[in-house]
C-alpha cells in the first residue's frame, strides 16, 4: 500500500483525497490518499524541517502541497523538473527513499482550467504566493501580459519580469486588463475582498472575466465580478486538473482519461462525452 496526502493550512476544506482516492479505486491501484494540517512557522528552515518530517513520519510516497507551503517544497526537494525550477513553486512532491522530487502541476492545470476563456491578451493576479507563481509564469510564456497586485513589496523580487503593484501603486496609474485571477486565501478565511472594493471594481472595469483560485463556496471575490458584468469561474477545474497530472506522477499510470473520468465521478461532474 502507499500513502499520499494533501498538506496544507488550512486543510480540512480540501477535498484532494475524494479525487485521488476516486482514481485508486477506479484504476485498481493499492494507493491511499488523506489530508495532513502543517503548523505555520515564521522561519523558513524551521518550516522545512517540519515539512520534511511529516512527509518521513507519515511515510507518504507522494504529497500534494497547497496554501502556504508551496515555496517550501521546492526548498526541500533534491531535484526538481525545468517548469518547476522556473516557477520556484512546487505543488506536487515524489518520495523514493530518502530523495524528494519536486513538481509544479499548477500551472498547465490552470491553462487547461480556462481553456473557455478567449481574447485574453492583460491579466491581473492578486497575490504573491505559490499558485500567482505559477499562474504569472504559464499565462506569459503563453503571450499575456502580467500584472501583479499584492498588499505588500516584500515579494516583489519573485515577480521582477512582470508589473507589480501595491494598493497605493495601482491606484495611481490606468489599466485595462481582460483577466483578474484573485490567487489570495481570502475566500477561505473568511467572506470579506482580497482588497478594497472601489480598487477591484477599477481593476474589473474593462475586463470580461474574473477566476478565483479558491473553490466550493461562494467568494465575495466572484460575487463583485457577477455583478460587474464578468464571466465568473471558482477554482474547481483547476483543482481537477493539476489532480490528474499529479496522479499520474504518483501512479506513473498516463491513462489521463480513464484518471479524468473517475475524478469528474467524484466530484458529480458529467463524464467527457468519447
Amino acid at each position: 500500500m502507499n500513502y499520499y496526502a494533501v498538506i496544507g493550512n488550512p486543510i480540512a476544506h480540501s477535498i484532494s483525497p475524494r479525487l485521488h482516492n476516486a482514481a485508486f479505486n477506479a484504476l485498481g491501484i493499492n494507493g491511499v490518499y488523506s489530508r495532513a494540517l502543517l503548523e505555520i512557522i515564521d522561519d523558513e528552515n524551521l518550516q522545512q524541517n517540519a515539512l520534511k518530517n511529516l512527509l518521513f513520519d507519515l511515510g507518504l510516497s507522494g504529497a500534494n502541497i497547497t496554501v502556504p507551503f508551496k515555496q517550501t517544497a521546492l526548498n526541500i526537494a533534491n531535484k526538481a523538473d525545468s517548469l518547476t525550477e522556473q516557477i520556484k513553486s512546487a505543488n506536487t512532491l515524489i518520495i523514493e527513499g530518502d530523495k524528494i522530487s519536486a513538481y509544479n502541476t499548477d500551472a498547465p492545470g490552470f491553462l487547461m482550467a480556462i481553456s473557455e476563456f478567449s481574447g485574453i491578451s492583460d491579466a491581473l493576479i492578486l497575490g504573491a504566493g505559490g499558485t500567482a507563481r505559477a499562474i504569472s509564469y504559464i499565462l506569459d510564456k503563453n503571450g499575456v501580459k502580467v500584472s501583479v497586485l499584492n498588499r505588500n513589496e516584500n515579494r516583489a523580487q519573485a515577480f521582477k519580469n512582470y508589473n507589480f503593484y501595491t494598493p497605493q501603486s495601482y491606484q495611481n496609474k490606468s489599466h485595462k486588463h481582460d483577466l483578474i485571477i484573485n490567487t489570495t486565501p481570502s475566500g477561505l478565511s473568511f467572506a470579506g475582498l482580497p482588497f478594497d472594493e472601489d480598487l477591484l471594481k477599477k481593476a474589473m472595469s474593462s475586463a470580461k472575466y474574473a477566476y478565483d483560485a479558491v473553490y466550493g463556496k461562494a467568494s465575495a471575490f466572484l460575487a463583485l465580478g457577477k455583478s460587474g458584468g464578468l464571466k465568473c469561474k471558482d477554482g474547481l477545474d483547476m483543482l481537477l486538473f493539476q489532480a490528474v497530472l499529479a496522479f499520474k506522477l504518483f501512479s506513473k499510470n498516463n491513462d489521463e482519461l480513464s484518471i479524468t473520468q473517475a475524478m469528474r465521478y467524484a466530484l458529480k461532474l458529467p463524464q467527457i462525452k468519447i
